[in-house]
C-alpha cells in the first residue's frame, strides 16, 4: 500500500560532532537542500550518531523497518579513514545496492575537488526505503544532492511510496514518459 507521507530522515554520522566537539553541518545542508527543492510537503527526522559501525546499521534498520521513511540521507563516514564505515554499513543492511548514485556523485565531485576519488558514497534499498550515503562537507552535499536527486522520486515510485514533486527550478525530478502517463490515469 503506497504511503502519502513523505517522511525523510537526515542522519549525521560523526564521532566530534556527536560528541559536541563541533556543530553539525552536514545534516542542516542536507535540510536546506531539501528545504529549497521540494515541492512535495515532507517531514523530517533528524538523528546525530558517532563513527560505529554497528550503531549505524542499527539506526538505518530502525529508520526503514520501525520509523517508515521513505528516504534515508546520511552525511559522514564516506572517506577512506578507519573509522569511516558507513557505505559498509548501508551495504549490510540493503538488499540491493545502486552503485550509479556513488558514481555519479564522485563524478560531479571530481569537477570540483581531486580527492573526490576517496570518496566511498554508495546507495541501496532496505525493503521500500532508499538511502543514499552523502559526503559530510555542506557544499560537497549541494553538489551530490543536485546531481542525484533528479532520480530520487521515480525510485520512490518503484519502491511504492509517496509521490514526490519538486521544485524544476532547484531541481528537476525525471520519470520515464510510461510512468507520467500511468500517474494521470490514477
Amino acid at each position: 500500500m503506497r504511503s502519502s507521507e513523505l517522511k525523510i530522515a537526515i542522519l549525521t554520522i560523526s564521532d566530534r560532532a556527536s560528541r559536541g566537539e563541533y556543530e553539525d553541518r552536514g545534516g542542516p545542508a542536507i535540510e536546506n537542500w531539501l528545504q529549497r527543492a521540494l515541492a512535495s510537503p515532507w517531514t523530517p527526522l533528524f538523528k546525530l550518531i558517532p563513527d560505529d559501525r554497528l550503531l549505524i546499521e542499527e539506526t538505518l534498520i530502525t529508520l526503514c523497518d520501525e520509523e517508515h521513511c521513505q528516504l534515508i540521507l546520511t552525511t559522514g563516514g564516506t572517506g577512506p579513514a578507519r573509522r569511516d564505515v558507513t557505505p559498509e554499513a548501508t551495504e549490510a543492511v540493503c538488499q540491493k545496492l545502486l552503485p550509479g548514485f556513488g558514481e555519479l556523485m564522485r563524478a560531479e565531485s571530481l569537477n570540483v575537488v581531486p580527492t573526490a576519488i576517496l570518496s566511498r558514497q554508495t546507495a541501496g534499498i532496505r525493503n521500500n526505503t532508499l538511502i543514499i550515503n552523502m559526503p559530510g562537507k555542506p557544499s560537497a552535499v549541494d553538489d551530490c544532492l543536485n546531481a542525484v536527486f533528479p532520480a530520487v522520486p521515480y525510485c520512490i515510485d518503484l519502491l511504492e511510496g509517496p509521490y514526490i514533486e519538486t521544485k524544476p527550478k532547484v531541481c528537476k525530478a525525471f520519470r520515464p514518459k510510461h510512468a507520467l502517463m500511468k500517474r494521470d490515469e490514477e
